[in-house]
């Protein structure tokens, strides 16, 4: 394998952008592309997930955005020298970048945006995250060698599904018949961390109180399963959730670091939060 090219930095790196997944996608991104991308980095980064993009028009731009909104610390890798914002009109957002995060660069000082300079970009975004998060891709797209280089390198690849008859989508869509995770929220993507990068997230900070997770995940069943006056055994609870013990165990403690449940002596759990409707 290549050694790993060495880095120019504008901004700060902390020991915790190790916990760090990347989110990207088309440049000429659907107004759902841009709602998803950004929503999901933003759930994503107020748990303390850094997001890594980068800082194209379209999902990169939606997806730095959305880990700002959240307080959360972002990461754009770019495919021109640390100096030169490409493109223009992101020059703000890189500004704000390199205060709640850093601007990344393997090239040298004032070498332009070429296009050659992107497949190698592309390598680093994926090696920077512990899985890669395509939003929206075309049928041939950069946002799909990023996901190629991810599994080369061992790294999860995710994939968020759109209309069948979108062309936007039809990159994602051939990554999830591939074999990509697919993601439908934010727990879709840190469920399929290992256990130690799970335990890193911290409960997102929010005066709305806790949000309920997916119905379909892991974290939602294993709610529905809980009770908030009977404290259940977990042997219990993975019966009534119907999932693997490894993957029961996770979803718990997704849930407790979200607020919604509380473990006790004994290994006994209950729900801590009023069960929200279905709508």
């Amino acid at each position: 394998m290549p050694a790993a090219p060495a880095l120019d930095v504008r901004g700060t790196l902390v020991a915790e952008d190790a916990l760090a997944v990347a989110i990207v996608g088309a440049r000429r991104a659907t107004p759902y592309g841009v709602e998803t991308a950004e929503g999901l980095a933003a759930d994503l980064a107020a748990r303390g997930v850094t997001i890594v993009s980068g800082l194209a028009r379209g999902i990169d731009t939606a997806a730095h955005r959305g880990a700002l909104a959240a307080g959360g610390r972002t990461l754009a890798v770019l495919g021109s020298g640390i100096d030169v914002v490409y493109p223009p009109e992101n020059r703000a957002l890189a500004g704000a970048i390199a205060r709640q995060g850093a601007l990344l660069s393997q090239f040298p000082a004032g070498a332009p945006g070429l296009p050659g300079h992107f497949p190698a970009r592309n390598r680093t975004i994926a090696g920077l995250a512990l899985g890669v998060v395509v939003v929206e891709a075309a049928a041939r797209s950069g946002a799909l060698i990023t996901a190629g280089f991810a599994g080369d390198l061992g790294r999860e690849v995710f994939a968020v599904p759109g209309r069948i008859s979108s062309a936007a989508s039809a990159g994602a869509h051939r990554l999830i018949q591939d074999g990509a995770k697919l993601v439908t929220c934010w727990q879709d993507v840190v469920q399929e961390l290992p256990e130690q990068w799970r335990r890193a997230l911290r409960a997102a900070t929010t005066t709305e109180g806790p949000a309920r997770p997916c119905p379909e995940s892991d974290e939602g069943r294993m709610l529905d399963a809980l009770t908030p006056d009977e404290p259940q055994h977990i042997e219990r609870l993975i019966v009534r959730g119907g999932l693997p013990a490894g993957r029961a165990a996770a979803a718990l403690v997704t849930l407790e670091l979200g607020g919604l449940a509380r473990q006790l002596a004994g290994q006994r759990w209950m729900r801590t939060a009023p069960r929200a409707g279905r709508g």
